[in-house]
């Protein structure tokens, strides 16, 4: 399913894609970690479910997001994140998945919805 597109994609251009399965035990902290990570190494992150996490820690994901986003726009070799300089690799890059509507899940902020290009998926016609 989407997951697995968004694996696909990034075997299909050569770079390595690290799914996230997201809870509402993730944290600020872990997050920051994550994105840390993936933009030192150039990597995707795909993460699963993730409006599962909740709302209080989504509005601090956006405000780390436009740091990683705001690195990329202007070809920055280098970028502050919570207080850490690092390092960019420009081959970055963010994908979230969701299923609304199910118990438990939650709305996006606005300012956080803005940073992603929704792409729906449907089950294909078979017939």
């Amino acid at each position: 399913g989407k997951t697995e597109t968004v694996k696909d994609l990034g075997r299909g251009v050569g770079i390595p894609v690290y799914v996230f399965n997201c809870s509402e035990q993730m944290n600020v902290e872990s997050m920051s970690a994550i994105y840390k990570g993936l933009s030192q190494v150039g990597a995707w992150g795909c993460f699963d479910e993730f409006n599962r996490i909740r709302i209080e820690v989504l509005s601090v994901v956006a405000t780390q997001v436009t740091c990683v986003l705001n690195a990329l726009k202007t070809n920055a070799k280098e970028f502050d994140m919570m207080g850490d300089s690092l390092k960019m690799v420009p081959t970055v890059g963010m994908f979230i998945t969701m299923n609304p509507g199910y118990a438990g899940r939650t709305e996006l902020p606005e300012n956080l919805k803005a940073l992603f290009r929704p792409c729906a998926m449907v089950v294909p016609d078979t017939r």
